[in-house]
């Protein structure tokens, strides 16, 4: 019982394109990282009409069950992309239909709002219907439990087997019950803008630097609804919105990836930058939980900063200001996952702080926050993949409190007459220089999943056993959950849960850790190296060090 439209598109595939017919239904889309993403259209392996409701069925009948004699409270809201709007009115029409009141935000929000407002409303789950930074082919299903935090085992598991359950879209309840779906939006952004103000360490100098320039994109997505104002209510007076890339729009039709990780996206904020003589660029994906950030240089370019670098500078900036301001408690934690820069474990420690190491997704950083809640204080947690999550008044990464945060920190830089990249300099000078890399291969299909299962199944059994002269001295297995000397072979259990990554590393420090995406069909390669920094004017050499040092790895593993 399929749509007329549904129907005619499957007939069309039929017809002429047997090799997407079998790509769209090879399998069935599962919950990944966070929930369902893959590019829309007809098939089970497709976000469309059928592939949202089946997930909104499965979840509606696991909270039922898990929520038992529970008011069940829902949020659902979504970004920018292409039918968004109808993924989003889909899942609240089936939550509705199945008894369960839904809070639908009246427009397109960012998604750290979604995490907010389920903690701010007391509900027992949200969804946000995005795919994030993906192409605008993509979209998805983000689904959250009452924690505020995306699902982890055992309820993603649980999900899922509510969903398998379902033998037909007949099973999926469609009577949407209107009486069950109120409309929210202005005042929980106020709400959500408040707390980004508490987050605030140095309003006085904001105040004295409030003209500082800063350029801002929300790269054609839903930054724009949120990031604008937040800067205002915090103080800045000087903010340039980037006015081509500012109308929200699926199609993004200035960028191929709507991703800040991507010089070329960022490329018309930098250009804008460098003609206003910028104190900071800013960019954010089109869910507004992702940030990337450009800076001028010790020779004045304008350069992007990676994820690991952005976060080096937030995590410091934030630990060391709240020393200065004596509003450091002893029981301050901040968590990072296992892919993202070690120089950060070096700060806290020499900061007298414990820094936790999860799993890659925010998920993991959410959890590690909620089991300790009541027990210690969390700062700020971050992953190299342009997210960080500062104060805990949600649980998944936040561009927009990132932003504020960042303007915050480059108006505290500038007020001491220095920049953030000359205090990235300085900082690599006091805790070591630390450079991270990453490569992303892509293999689609039904043999690129073989073929990415095969490359890891060869890591595990045969890893190198060298790179660029540096002995690998230890493998760590988070599928098997062991860590192993290379040496003398001696093995210790790794206390996280399972996860298909593999890290290898050398007797120099640097590390190479492989994964496959969780949300995407690609294989990952990151890359991490070290050396000392003793004065600012050794920067260049030692950065041309590093970099050759990453290229050998690189060309040693065949990856180039």
């Amino acid at each position: 019982n399929f749509d007329q439209e549904t129907k005619h598109e499957l007939q069309t595939l039929i017809d002429n394109n047997s090799k997407q017919l079998e790509d769209s239904f090879y399998r069935s889309l599962e919950f990944g990282t966070s929930g369902l993403r893959g590019e829309m259209g007809v098939g089970t392996n497709r976000i469309n009409k059928y592939t949202i409701g089946w997930a909104t069925q499965g979840f509606a009948n696991y909270l039922k069950k898990y929520f038992t004699n529970q008011d069940i409270k829902v949020v659902i809201g979504h970004d920018s992309r292409n039918k968004s709007r109808f993924f989003a009115e889909t899942t609240a029409a089936v939550f509705s239909a199945n008894g369960i009141k839904v809070y639908l935000f009246d427009a397109l929000r960012p998604t750290p709002e979604i995490s907010f407002t389920i903690l701010k409303l007391n509900c027992q789950a949200g969804v946000i219907c995005t795919a994030s930074h993906n192409p605008k082919e993509y979209n998805g299903y983000k689904a959250y439990f009452n924690n505020g935090a995306c699902l982890v085992p055992p309820h993603d598991q649980n999900v899922l087997h509510e969903i398998q359950k379902l033998s037909s879209v007949d099973d999926i309840n469609w009577n949407e019950n209107k009486n069950l779906i109120e409309l929210i939006g202005e005042d929980l952004d106020k709400d959500f803008i408040n707390m980004v103000q508490n987050q605030i360490v140095y309003p006085e100098v904001i105040k004295k630097q409030q003209d500082l320039k800063i350029v801002y994109t929300p790269i054609h997505g839903s930054g724009i609804m949120l990031v604008p104002s937040t800067l205002q209510k915090i103080g800045f007076t000087n903010v340039h919105i980037l006015e081509a890339q500012a109308q929200p729009d699926g199609n993004f039709p200035t960028v191929i990836y709507p991703n800040p990780e991507e010089k070329e996206t960022m490329s018309l904020g930098l250009q804008k930058a460098q003609e206003l003589d910028a104190d900071i660029v800013l960019g954010t994906d089109p869910d507004a939980d992702r940030v990337g950030i450009g800076l001028k240089n010790h020779k004045q370019e304008w350069v992007l900063m990676n994820g690991n670098q952005t976060a080096v500078l937030a995590f410091s900036y934030l630990i060391e200001a709240r020393k200065a301001k004596q509003i450091a408690q002893p029981n301050d934690f901040i968590v990072k996952t296992i892919v993202t820069t070690d120089m950060l474990d070096v700060i806290a420690e020499k900061n007298n702080l414990i820094c936790y190491n999860v799993l890659t997704g925010f998920k993991w950083i959410a959890e590690k926050i909620n089991a300790l809640i009541g027990k210690e204080n969390f700062i700020i947690g971050g992953e190299e993949s342009f997210g960080l999550m500062i104060g805990d008044k949600l649980r998944d990464k936040d561009a927009v409190t990132a932003v504020a945060i960042l303007c915050e920190m480059t108006a505290y830089y500038k007020n001491k007459g220095l920049s953030p990249y000359q205090q990235l300099i300085s900082l690599y000078c006091k805790y070591g220089f630390f450079l991270e890399d990453l490569i992303s291969i892509t293999i689609k299909g039904l043999d690129g999943n073989q073929k990415i299962s095969n490359m890891m199944a060869n890591y595990r059994s045969t890893p190198p056993q060298s790179l660029d002269g540096e002995t690998i001295v230890t493998l760590l297995d988070y599928e098997l959950q062991i860590e192993t000397d290379l040496i003398t072979k001696i093995q210790k259990p790794i206390q996280l849960p399972k996860s298909n990554v593999l890290q290898f590393i050398t007797d120099k420090g640097s590390k190479v850790s492989v994964r496959p995406s969780g949300t995407e069909p690609k294989i990952k390669f990151y890359f991490s190296v070290q050396t000392s920094l003793n004065i600012a004017q050794e920067y260049d050499e030692k950065l041309h060090f590093l970099k050759r040092k990453i290229k050998t790895f690189i060309q040693e593993l065949n990856l180039s």
